[in-house]
């Protein structure tokens, strides 16, 4: 499974985490985030993540910003994506089995790196419900 994460500022050390546990289970990721705890703008780091998902090079991505908002922002302007803000592994469970979900974003500084890599181990481990969840998730996009 190919997986995409990408951070600002806020997330170097979680996604040091996340991506040591995605390798250790055998996932192929692309990491588009910074490294460095100095000012960066999120969208930067957010945009390539959904358009490998918009085309199609990359099963499920992850974005982390602090508060996680803007990145989800930003990533759910792109056509496919459907990216769910998560700060707890129910929500990240939740955002997979009814809406599903195809990028976590995750809050940094309102979320433990323990808590980080949990929140994504459910997002990817968990499948989307379908039945009468599928006719809701089919009206998310704009026409």
């Amino acid at each position: 499974m190919k997986i995409s994460i990408g951070n600002d500022h806020a997330g170097p050390d979680y996604k040091k985490a996340i991506v040591a546990m995605l390798k250790a289970k055998g996932y192929e990721v692309t990491n588009y985030g910074t490294d460095s705890e100095d000012s960066v703008d999120y969208p930067d780091y957010g945009h390539p993540v959904a358009n490998d998902i918009t085309e199609g090079k990359a099963d499920f991505g992850i974005v982390i910003c602090g508060s996680g908002n803007g990145i989800a922002m930003t990533v759910n302007k792109h056509p496919k994506v459907r990216a769910g803000l998560c700060w707890t592994k129910e929500i990240a469970y939740l955002t997979r089995l009814h809406n599903d979900a195809n990028i976590v974003s995750i809050p940094a500084r309102f979320t433990s790196i323990p808590q980080a890599v949990e929140i994504v181990e459910t997002f990817l481990n968990t499948a989307f419900e379908g039945g009468r969840h599928q006719n809701r998730v089919n009206k998310i996009a704009c026409q």
